[in-house]
């Protein structure tokens, strides 16, 4: 293994250890306490995890070569604005959703003018051909895509472990689609962002020691989106689809959850414990697993997860080089298992609340959803 992905691994593990150990020092500012609708620990907990992947990503650049370097250093400038903001919202609460993606697509549009790159396909040949053939609309399609990546990454970080164990899978399956290519400058610096991720994720996971944060967040999932705008426009034998199958689950959930709170008629950015990873854990973890302590049950909640992850990752990188329609019907089945999936866990919630006692209590969980009726009392 290169010296600059053991760097990134290393330098990572030890600085969230540290931001641990010294809690008590910088508590008043990064705790994370446990009231709340999305709250799901017992304990208030760091969470400026994104400070030790960063710092493992700085320690890779250092040591990397020349090749890697060319890729990684604009990405760790781009994502100064996503980060901060999201690091500043860790801080202060006081960094709205909207700030932070607005920060976001700022730093997809300063990776664009730093490396000349932008995602002009998408797989549409009328959207190619006649939108994205303009350079400020690809530019603009492609902050709005990378902050939308990002977002997806954030709102999926409700458990232990959940969201880097997801960006792990992810960048796996891009890395190997980048192998499968020939590429290897690009394979290894998705290795050394997943190295930077596993070094927080083995604090993180399973016992819930720091979290990721909206700064961690917003910093990964911009890092993630960025490898898959290089992955695709330094290969135009990639399709957009294999890449979109590649990061479904993430983007699925930010999706459903806008639309099924515009179906509520609520903000589509409100925070509300009705995500499918709320529900698993409600629905299943509880009933499976009730003696368990919270901190567990809240970690058993992540593998199950991880496999609405490593489905289409693993789908992605099997249909690399087949037809386009073999992933785009791949990304469909994947999208509609999670559909029926989550309607099931909503409707068990409906007709057999169950109150969840390491957190705040669910009740928006046991409104009718979309399209249902409220079950009789």
């Amino acid at each position: 293994m290169p010296d600059f992905v053991l760097a990134a691994l290393w330098v990572s593990l030890g600085t969230s250890l540290l931001l641990v150990l010294t809690k008590n020092w910088h508590g008043r500012y990064s705790l994370d306490h446990a009231a709340g609708v999305q709250k799901f620990h017992t304990k208030p907990t760091p969470r400026i995890g994104g400070v030790g992947v960063a710092a493992g990503l700085v320690a890779a650049w250092s040591l990397a070569s020349a090749e890697v370097k060319t890729l990684l250093q604009p990405l760790l400038i781009a994502s100064l604005p996503a980060f901060a903001a999201g690091l500043l919202e860790d801080i202060t609460k006081k960094v709205g959703v909207r700030e932070r993606l607005l920060a976001t697509m700022v730093s997809g549009g300063l990776a664009c003018w730093l490396t000349g790159i932008a995602l002009n396909r998408v797989g549409i040949p009328l959207v190619d051909e006649h939108l994205l053939a303009w350079g400020p609309a690809a530019v603009l399609f492609t902050a709005f895509a990378v902050a939308g990546v990002a977002n997806a990454v954030n709102i999926i970080d409700g458990f232990n472990g959940l969201s880097s164990g997801t960006v792990l899978i992810i960048l796996a399956a891009l890395g190997s689609i980048a192998g499968l290519e020939g590429d290897a400058v690009l394979a290894s610096t998705c290795a050394l962002l997943g190295a930077a991720v596993l070094g927080f994720w083995l604090v993180n996971f399973p016992l819930g020691k720091i979290f990721l944060g909206d700064g961690g967040a917003y910093l990964v999932g911009f890092a993630l989106a960025w490898l898959a705008v290089l992955l695709l426009m330094r290969h135009p034998s990639v399709s957009p689809w294999v890449v979109l199958l590649a990061c479904a689950y993430p983007v699925t959930e930010v999706l459903y959850s806008m639309w099924r709170r515009r179906r509520q008629r609520q903000p589509t950015g409100a925070p509300d414990s009705l995500h499918l990873h709320s529900l698993v854990k409600t629905q299943l973890i509880m009933r499976w697993l009730p003696h368990w302590k919270p901190r567990f049950r809240n970690a058993a909640v992540s593998p199950l997860m991880w496999l609405f992850a490593a489905l289409p990752a693993s789908l992605a990188v099997a249909l690399e080089r087949a037809p386009v329609w073999a992933a785009m019907a791949a990304l469909l089945a994947c999208v509609l298992w999670y559909h029926l999936s989550y309607q099931f866990l909503a409707r068990r919630a409906q007709q057999h609340p169950l109150p969840d006692s390491d957190a705040a209590p669910l009740a928006p969980a046991v409104q009718p959803l979309p399209g249902q009726a409220r079950s009789p009392k």
